[in-house]
């Protein structure tokens, strides 16, 4: 049963390689899993990006098969959680970086990293939304479940344009708050508006270094960006606010001071997606299915083949990608 995957190796000799290679199913059940699936969709986030262009150690085994994210039809399942049929998506668990992910026509996963489809969508719909909404709706739950109200004030988005900030708009402007969308993307007011942000301001105003302590704007934020865009944002964010943090496109660093979270009162909670618990991806996937309108989906997302990754990859890296990308593996061209 030879199947078409995305193969990322590495050695002395020839370095970092990343090809479309026929796989057999014994070269899969090598992996540690419990249930064969067979994809239908994958997609490509930021962390995929990172693997495929080998611009950062994402990768730790070698060789390995990228995409954190996929969703497919159950093929077997020693586990006996899941029954022959029934469709499951994946988000993170180090597939893609410690266990093969799903950039691949086949996936060989433990069935306890695996939630149900739900029945709002289609399997090309959740790898429209994939990791980066489910973590959108990580961060929204949290603001949620923090007491934030809508009449409390404007809410910050970064990286608006992305997969997790155009997703974390929508969900937060179906919701009823006001949402500011931070972009470097000016042009692509209509997109945003078209999300549901009510202002746009140019990202660049927040990613120089700042004073400690800035203007209450926000009640709320979901920054994708870290370094001083986040460290602004603490410094902008209104008493008794919160931040949520879930990426670092600007950088690791963080360099502010004690003075917004004892003076304020600010909160500042990471939002991590890939070991996140069986409970919380449910409650994520249910905000989903509630609250973010189908429609939008084909308005932030496109469909590529698994020939056209590595291209998707450098431009996502280069800032040039807007929306979510799904990967169609099945798709020959």
């Amino acid at each position: 049963m030879p199947f078409n995957a995305i193969v990322l190796e590495k050695d002395k000799t020839t370095g970092f390689t990343c090809s479309l290679k026929a796989i057999n199913k014994q070269q899969l059940l090598d992996q540690q899993g419990d249930t064969l699936i067979k994809v239908a969709y994958c997609s490509i986030n930021y962390k995929d990006a990172l693997a495929l262009t080998n611009k950062s150690p994402i990768v730790r085994q070698w060789p390995m098969v990228p995409g954190i994210d996929g969703v497919g039809t159950v093929i077997e399942c020693s586990s006996g959680r899941y029954q022959k049929g029934d469709t499951v998506i994946l988000n993170g668990w180090g597939c893609g970086e410690t266990h093969w992910g799903c950039l691949a026509q086949y996936a060989y996963l433990k069935s306890e990293w695996l939630i149900p489809l739900p029945n709002q969508f289609t399997a090309h719909q959740a790898m429209a939304i994939g990791t980066a909404g489910y973590t959108a709706a990580l961060c929204v739950q949290r603001i949620i479940d923090f007491g934030i109200q809508p009449q409390d004030g404007l809410i910050l988005v970064t990286g608006a344009t992305g997969g997790v900030g155009s997703i974390a708009v929508a969900l937060l402007a179906k919701l009823g708050y006001q949402v500011t969308a931070s972009t470097s993307k000016i042009d692509e007011e209509y997109y945003l508006r078209q999300l549901g942000a009510v202002n746009i301001i140019d990202s660049q105003t927040l990613k120089e270094i700042g004073k400690p302590l800035q203007k209450e704007q926000w009640s709320a934020a979901v920054d994708v960006v870290g370094s001083h865009t986040l460290a602004n944002i603490c410094a902008q964010t209104q008493y008794g606010g919160i931040v949520t943090c879930c990426g670092l496109a600007q950088g690791i660093d963080l360099s502010t001071t004690v003075a917004p979270f004892i003076l304020r009162g600010v909160t500042l909670t990471g939002i991590d997606s890939v070991m996140a618990s069986y409970d919380k991806r449910i409650a994520a996937w249910n905000l989903l299915a509630y609250y973010l309108d189908e429609k939008l989906l084909s308005h932030i997302s496109n469909t590529i083949s698994l020939t056209e990754c590595v291209e998707t990859a450098n431009k996502m890296i280069a800032g040039q990608i807007k929306g979510r990308c799904v990967v169609d593996v099945n798709k020959s061209t």
